[in-house]
């Protein structure tokens, strides 16, 4: 099939992603996943260039705006709540994942740190996408769940740097200009902004887009991952988007719109049916691997931290996708893990960015009064 076909076909899946989405209420990026799958494997699909390419650059966006949604000033005075739920969210499932494909299924001890690794995670990019579809990304629940994710997902980018990645010397520019973005853009973006805004050419989005690209390509050289620099940058401007959210808003809708469909539906295409139907004990066991010592250990701290919201918390932060996704490529394209080894931790990451959300947003999603509301 054609770049252009597939294109076709994939803009089709997305709009009746949508539609399907609206009727059922569920998360669009529910269904753009789960479509993934299913057009996948019924057109025998693999993901093409273009599609990773524009993926990589929707998961940098949608980080960067996950940043930028953090409410700073309650994240310093809760960062006690975000750090614990944050670290035991990972380091949780690290640990049974990694004694689970060690013992039980024979893995070696590198594979068994890939997979650890890779279900360890929390998927930032589904937490934000559900949190701005549902206005929860407004509300406390929301704020303190983007910042506990987000510790989760450093956990998990220092574990792989940690055991595997090897820098190159262009860390050395790669931090040099992840440093200068964070300095430098909320100081020059009230002027910018002011400037050139407020277009319809969006002077200002292609500014932010720039940056995020030049992050993205020095920190490949690097052998490293820009998440990191991308969400401190979206943190920096969270400041100015509150005095400026018309800028925030158009920005959102270029992503959802064009930009995080092709991401969520990516994550879906890397799914193999036909090992998941070979191995269908195996996946078992890793989903609960992984979504057993999430809800255990996890649940606790939220009924502490977030309660009345603690079952919706803990759901949330059972995802995963980005990174176990990056963990499990890396993986594969270092030797480290064979294809059905990769198609089996794949699956469990997007099962587990498809069940819990789907259960947390039907059965436990918060009421959130309507805003102006007298309580």
């Amino acid at each position: 099939m054609s770049d252009i076909a597939i294109a076709a076909l994939l803009a089709v899946t997305i709009l009746v992603a949508s539609t399907i989405s609206v009727e059922i209420g569920l998360s669009v990026a529910l269904i753009e996943l789960l479509a993934g799958v299913i057009v996948g494997n019924v057109f025998h699909l693999d993901v093409p260039e273009w599609l990773t390419f524009i993926g990589s650059f929707a998961g940098i966006v949608l980080t960067f705006q996950a940043g930028a949604e953090v409410d700073v000033p309650q994240f310093r005075r809760e960062w006690r709540a975000s750090l614990s739920i944050g670290l035991v969210s990972f380091f949780g499932p690290f640990a049974v994942v990694g004694l689970l494909t060690y013992f039980a299924l024979g893995w070696n001890h590198r594979q068994a740190e890939i997979g650890g690794l890779a279900l360890s995670t929390t998927s930032l990019a589904v937490v934000y996408a559900v949190l701005v579809e549902t206005g929860l990304n407004r509300e406390l629940v929301g704020k303190r769940l983007m910042s506990a994710t987000f510790v989760t997902d450093i956990a998990t980018v220092a574990g792989l740097t940690v055991l595997f990645l090897k820098p190159t010397i262009w860390v050395v520019p790669f931090a040099a200009a992840s440093v200068a973005a964070i300095v430098f853009l909320p100081r020059i973006a009230p002027w910018f902004f002011g400037r050139y805004g407020n277009r319809v050419i969006e002077p200002e989005i292609k500014l932010v887009f720039a940056i995020l690209f030049l992050l993205m390509w020095l920190g490949g050289r690097a052998n490293s991952q820009p998440v990191l620099p991308a969400f401190v940058l979206g943190l920096v401007m969270s400041r100015h988007y509150v005095s400026h959210r018309k800028e925030q808003e158009r920005m959102r809708v270029v992503a959802f719109a064009f930009l995080t469909p092709f991401f969520f539906l990516k994550g879906g295409l890397n799914v193999s049916a036909g090992a998941l139907w070979a191995n269908l004990g195996i996946l078992a066991l890793l989903f609960a691997g992984k979504m057993v010592p999430k809800l255990g250990f996890v649940y606790p701290l939220a009924r502490r931290h977030t309660a009345p919201h603690a079952t919706f918390t803990t759901l949330l932060m059972s995802t995963g996708l980005t990174f176990g996704t990056i963990t499990s490529l890396y993986g594969l394209n270092a030797g480290i893990i064979d294809r059905t080894q990769f198609s089996l931790l794949i699956s469990v990451v997007v099962l587990s960015a498809i069940v819990p959300t789907a259960i947390a947003q039907r059965f436990f999603h918060p009421v959130v009064a309507p805003e102006g509301a007298v309580g």
